[in-house]
């Protein structure tokens, strides 16, 4: 019986001053053997994201802009057993591949690493220190995120209504219908966007929006709101 292997989807849209670093932070900290491909999934960057992609060993697809719609183009795409969806700004741990190889192989048909921010601001290190904890709302797509090809068509991909919120979405159900894994060992992920809006104003903002799901606003008033507030 051959090992299961594993697709790792990177949805993209201008992402040239990061992707070459993560394509070359993935080689190095993965085992060859256990990894199927790695799909760039691009929604119409205008920069080098995709010459920098195809540099790095990456095989790339062009899609509509949605990282709902790159991510399930993605998968659609994959050859491996498992997916791993990443964003171009997170960096996973050494030998993660063989850390999600464990979890599958324990029967977590999903799940995601803890986090770190690359800050050391102590209200990020907090919400950072909270991604430990096993529920929906300490979940983000920051995080990455595995799971089987056959749970992920089995429960329908991502929802892509969604221009945000799509992996809370989406981690939601899978919370309902499989065992859901959180990792101990950590991903890095940038706080780029903390650096740019402020980092109180990201995090009361994200709240609301967390809120407001919480509460029935549907995908567009999601957007619409994050549009005014975060773009």
């Amino acid at each position: 019986m051959t090992s299961p292997k594993i697709s790792i989807v990177i949805p993209t849209l201008n992402e040239a001053l990061l992707i070459g670093s993560l394509l070359q932070h993935l080689h190095q900290t993965s085992h060859k053997k256990n990894i199927a491909e790695i799909l760039v999934i691009d929604g119409g960057s205008t920069d080098q994201t995709v010459q920098t992609a195809l540099k790095y060993g990456a095989s790339v697809h062009k899609g509509k802009c949605g990282r709902a719609s790159q991510m399930n183009l993605g998968a659609s795409k994959a050859a491996g057993d498992i997916l791993y969806f990443l964003h171009a700004d997170t960096l996973p741990p050494k030998n993660f591949d063989l850390f999600i190889l464990q979890a599958v192989g324990q029967e977590s048909q999903s799940g995601c690493f803890r986090m770190r921010f690359d800050s050391k601001n102590p209200v990020l290190r907090f919400f950072a220190w909270l991604s430990r904890i096993n529920h929906t709302l300490c979940r983000g797509g920051d995080q990455s995120l595995f799971v089987t090809k056959e749970t992920f068509f089995r429960n329908g991909g991502f929802n892509e209504d969604y221009m945000i919120y799509e992996d809370s979405e989406f981690i939601g159900r899978l919370y309902k219908h499989t065992h859901f894994k959180v990792l101990p060992q950590h991903v890095i992920t940038s706080a780029r966007k903390y650096r740019q809006k402020g980092w109180l104003r990201v995090q009361f903002y994200f709240a609301i929006i967390h809120l407001k799901n919480y509460l029935g606003a549907g995908p567009d008033e999601l957007y619409s709101y994050y549009s005014k507030k975060l773009l």
